[in-house]
């Protein structure tokens, strides 16, 4: 039997990038089946949101700036709906309470309804204007959604939770991650990130699929 590729996939909850490459992600998994593992991880990219913006977009219009910039990144792709009060009126301060919650979904009940749970965050932020940055919206939502508020807090309350997050901030020094998404390939052999067409993404697992032990692939 062919090995299982197994890919990294890297992102932050409030990156638009991940939000667009969304659909990408939903591609790669119909085409390519049980050919890919795609592992998820997050990064520290909006952990500090004032600053962030306090620093990079200061002399280019604060957060209006980076709200237009947002909209104008996401008006070439149809199937991302950016709400128009995400980040005029609605300002996450972090990113990273939707990371824990996240981390403890995924160790009270599974991977699997982790992943459904990120985007049903990223839907909350990006489509609903909630601010996802607030405890009290994340487990709104994560009620919402059929799961239990103590189950959930359990891993928040003994550190797990926690402890998870901090393993992949630091795996994401690791492996070097610049930014969000990231996808690493092949045990380090590919890294992409950031807003990379479907086709180039595809076009390098498949050569690492079609050459899995070969050192360097020519894409």
């Amino acid at each position: 039997m062919d090995k299982t590729l197994i890919i990294d996939y890297y992102t932050d909850i409030l990156c638009v990038w991940a939000w667009i490459a969304q659909k990408r992600i939903d591609e790669l998994n119909k085409t390519l089946g049980n050919k890919i593992e795609l592992k998820c991880y997050y990064v520290d990219i909006f952990g500090d949101v004032p600053t962030k913006i306090n620093t990079q977009w200061q002399s280019k219009g604060g957060f209006i700036g980076f709200a237009e910039h947002i909209q104008q990144s996401a008006s070439a792709f149809e199937y991302a709906h950016i709400n128009p009060k995400v980040w005029t009126e609605v300002r996450p301060s972090t990113s990273a309470n939707a990371h824990l919650m996240l981390k403890a979904v995924e160790i009270t009940y599974d991977k699997k309804k982790s992943i459904e749970m990120a985007l049903k965050f990223r839907t909350a932020f990006f489509v609903d204007g909630l601010d996802i940055g607030n405890l009290n919206v994340l487990y709104n939502l994560v009620t919402a959604n059929g799961l239990d508020r103590n189950t959930v807090n359990t891993s928040i309350g003994d550190g797990s939770a926690m402890a998870s997050l901090m393993g992949d901030y630091q795996k994401s020094k690791e492996q070097n991650i610049k930014g969000s998404p990231s996808y690493v390939i092949g045990d380090g052999r590919q890294t992409l990130y950031g807003n990379v067409g479907y086709r180039v993404i595809l076009a390098n697992i498949e050569a690492l699929l079609e050459n899995p032990t070969a050192e360097a692939s020519w894409c």
